[in-house]
């Protein structure tokens, strides 16, 4: 299992008129959590691409329990509860300042070879970074 902790601000944009983070914002953290994962291994999605992987998003879900609020800074928890062949399956768990837990999500990707745009199965390189903080 992989945890990865990041934060995100909520900023005046991502609100409505009542100073409440619009929904689809929360996709956006669970994008930034997951780039800073890779960056944490010592990879960016650029790189993955240069080395010819895309990533592409096959399913995203999002539950809302409470809401998060302009200026707040969140916690953007991103777990892999194990390791990858064809698609990935992240979980993201979101916390409030106070450490209340305000979401959950979770986003499948899958894996493509971007010289052919055909799906392919996790690459070799790509999970030797994963065990590098892999824990049981």
């Amino acid at each position: 299992m992989i945890q990865f902790d990041t934060q995100v601000r909520v900023w005046y944009e991502h609100t409505d008129q009542m100073g409440i983070c619009h929904h689809s914002n929360y996709i956006n953290y669970y994008e930034a959590a997951r780039s800073d994962f890779l960056r944490s291994l010592g990879l960016s999605y650029a790189e993955v691409e240069r080395m010819g992987l895309m990533m592409p998003i096959l399913e995203v879900q999002a539950k809302y329990h409470r809401p998060a609020r302009y200026d707040e800074l969140l916690t953007v928890r991103v777990l892999l509860d194990e390791l990858p062949t064809t698609r990935v399956n992240f979980r993201y768990e979101l916390y409030n300042e106070e450490g209340t837990l305000i979401n959950r999500g979770m986003s499948q990707l899958g894996f493509m070879r971007a010289d052919t745009r055909r799906p392919c199965r996790c690459p070799e390189w790509f999970l030797d970074r994963l065990r590098t903080v892999w824990s049981e």
